[in-house]
């Protein structure tokens, strides 16, 4: 007999899917560190050459564009990090950091955040659970061996979270995701109805570079978005959290926003946000860090 149809469910079956992974109890501080009205967490996703290997790829073209971001991408990041002296969280493939050990190790020293962001870019909810959880152990160990320091957050590759991946968070002891959707600002995750301790970090494909810029010409992917609409729509976003008391939290990939007419974005949007003199920047394990000490009140 074949599956059921959506409509055919029982109703046991769709709360069932619903109810898997929710959001839980808003994390949102009455200030933030010292006294700040609002939090900003900026986040590189260091893909590199894996977003042609993780699909079995080998075409040269896509992979040097990889290697774009490590060449130009990471050092022109850096530079803005270094003039506002802000550190950042690099949610990094264990194939990404093993090809770049010396990258990870040089953003580390610096004070950014290595986290965990899959083995070589593949997609989750394709996986078994054992292998899910192989690949997102192998990579904590390969992050920690290369950095000094054991990841405390995962970001899922493409955003890919499947039904094992919460469990496998709480088994790896983490601290914090940013891969879900279900709100602007911190939240604690539930897993099937009970409190993990888990802070999610939400994303959103709006405070994401990619989507704007990207393009496969195989796939027929041609977005393109020009860098002034790209930066207005990223500092409305954080305007907007700043009247609301919240977070902040953007989305690049130094393969995307780090070419020489997109990496005035960052910049901008950077100066923007420090001409509001309550605003702290965190990497996300200090955003989870600081809201998860937070009371049930």
């Amino acid at each position: 007999m074949s599956e059921l149809e959506p409509w055919q469910w029982s109703d046991e079956i769709w709360q069932k899917k619903v109810n898997k992974v929710r959001a839980g109890r808003p994390l949102v501080p009455p200030e933030w560190p010292g006294g700040a009205r609002a939090a900003v967490a900026l986040s590189f996703d260091s893909d590199h050459e894996t977003n042609e290997l993780r699909d079995g790829g080998a075409s040269i073209g896509r992979l040097s564009w990889g290697q774009y971001g490590v060449r130009r991408g990471i050092p022109r990041i850096k530079a803005a990090l270094d003039k506002a002296d802000i550190k950042a969280t690099f949610f990094v493939p264990a194939v990404s950091a093993l090809l770049h050990e010396n990258e990870q190790r040089m953003l580390a020293a610096e004070g950014h955040e290595i986290a965990i962001h899959g083995w070589i870019h593949e997609l989750n909810s394709i996986l078994s659970y054992e292998d899910e959880r192989d690949l997102m152990f192998r990579s904590a160990d390969v992050l920690e061996k290369i950095t000094g320091t054991r990841p405390v957050g995962l970001r899922t590759p493409s955003w890919d979270f499947s039904p094992h991946t919460l469990k496998i968070e709480r088994e790896l002891g983490l601290l914090y995701d940013s891969s879900l959707m279900a709100d602007d600002d911190c939240y604690e995750l539930l897993d099937e109805g009970e409190p993990t301790g888990i802070v999610e970090l939400p994303v959103e494909w709006i405070r994401d570079d990619a989507v704007y810029f990207n393009m496969h010409r195989f796939h027929a992917l041609r977005p393109y978005t020009p860098p002034d609409a790209v930066y207005d729509i990223f500092r409305r976003e954080f305007d907007r959290a700043y009247q609301e008391g919240g977070l902040f939290l953007l989305t690049m990939h130094p393969h995307v926003i780090g070419y020489r007419s997109r990496i005035g974005i960052l910049e901008a949007l950077i100066e923007h946000i420090k001409d509001h003199e309550d605003v702290w920047f965190g990497t996300h394990a200090e955003v989870a860090e600081y809201v998860s000490n937070l009371g049930d009140e």
